[in-house]
């Protein structure tokens, strides 16, 4: 599955690539459609974890955003959020100026607004999509946006595991489609894996990589399959950590110093996992086992019994560690992730 165009030829134009582009819609001009305009609109759908992170990072850009979320506490949470990531991003940013708490909003906040209608996103140039790890809350939403958003619009998906050309037969613009996997936290994180469906056309790798570096991000170009590179891998890799933590083997804080001591990792799976959330990571190991057919992607029972119990990790207070109330946060609701 996947381009069979060398993923090297992501950033050229289709003529030198040698493909061609989908005649579905009528197309733009070379240099606009390539063109990202200063202060272009950009949406972004879901007010969760992943959805604030992605926000902050096209604010800080100078992009005004919208954010759109159908829970009204992840929405009234949200502004409070984004200040907290906006503080830790300045402290951790070598040479960042530091951002006393109870300072006047700065101009990130000031360019993010928070809505519950996806009607409010429908001028934006990019929209990125962070809703949960469901593919009919992803249908749903990526129908409506086709519908709602001008031709020009790209429709990027913060999928973990998804194909973008399943997501893309949503729409009736495949050619706009495309993955943009943000890594967690998102202001931090400087690479973004950008998937690249069969449909993709060149003109949409081009503007969404043009956009990705103009908040400071490099894109690392692949080709789609579930899960990519990043999740096929890195699934498998916390879900058998979960494992041998629930066979006895060794308890958490071991598991994750010897990933950290012996291979050089910054943080284990174990806490990886919590940071990321054990419901996303089970839901997108379900996504793996569904689109792949191979057994080897079932959670494991530890890591299924916490996800019913409602240990999610970091975000709600427990997961394989215990979490103090300050790393609490909104979960967000249909279209969070």
């Amino acid at each position: 599955m996947g381009d069979q165009t060398d993923i090297r030829q992501a950033g050229r134009t289709p003529e030198q690539a040698g493909t061609t582009e989908p005649t579905g819609r009528a197309e733009q001009p070379e240099q606009t459609a390539r063109t990202v305009p200063a202060g272009a609109l950009v949406g972004v759908v879901g007010a969760g974890t992943m959805g604030v992170g992605v926000a902050q990072c096209f604010a800080e850009a100078g992009h005004p955003v919208v954010v759109v979320d159908n829970d009204p506490e992840a929405l009234a949470s949200g502004p409070a959020r984004l200040r907290a990531g906006i503080r830790t991003a300045a402290l951790l940013r070598q040479g960042a100026p530091q951002t006393r708490a109870g300072a006047p909003a700065s101009r990130t906040e000031t360019l993010v607004t928070w809505s519950a209608e996806l009607a409010d996103m429908a001028a934006a140039l990019l929209v990125v999509e962070c809703a949960r790890e469901d593919e009919d809350v992803k249908e749903g939403l990526l129908r409506e946006l086709d519908r709602l958003c001008g031709p020009e619009t790209i429709l990027a998906s913060n999928t973990s595991c998804i194909p973008i050309s399943r997501l893309g037969s949503f729409t009736d613009r495949p050619d706009r489609v495309i993955g943009t996997h943000f890594m967690n936290p998102a202001p931090l994180k400087d690479a973004v894996e950008v998937i690249r469906a069969p449909e993709t056309s060149g003109v949409t790798v081009e503007r969404t990589t043009a956009f990705l570096a103009r908040v400071g991000k490099h894109a690392l170009v692949v080709r789609d399959a579930p899960g990519f590179v990043t999740n096929r891998v890195l699934m498998l890799t916390l879900n058998e950590a979960a494992a041998v933590l629930g066979e006895g083997t060794a308890d958490a804080a071991t598991v994750d110093r010897v990933f950290q001591d012996c291979f050089g990792h910054p943080m284990g799976p174990l806490r990886t996992a919590d940071l990321i959330g054990l419901d996303t990571i089970a839901d997108s190991l379900e996504v793996l086992r569904r689109h792949t057919g191979e057994e080897r992607f079932r959670p494991c029972s530890l890591l299924a019994r916490l996800v019913a119990e409602g240990k999610v990790g970091r975000k709600s207070g427990s997961g394989f560690y215990e979490y103090a109330p300050q790393h609490l946060v909104a979960r967000g609701g249909t279209h969070h992730g």
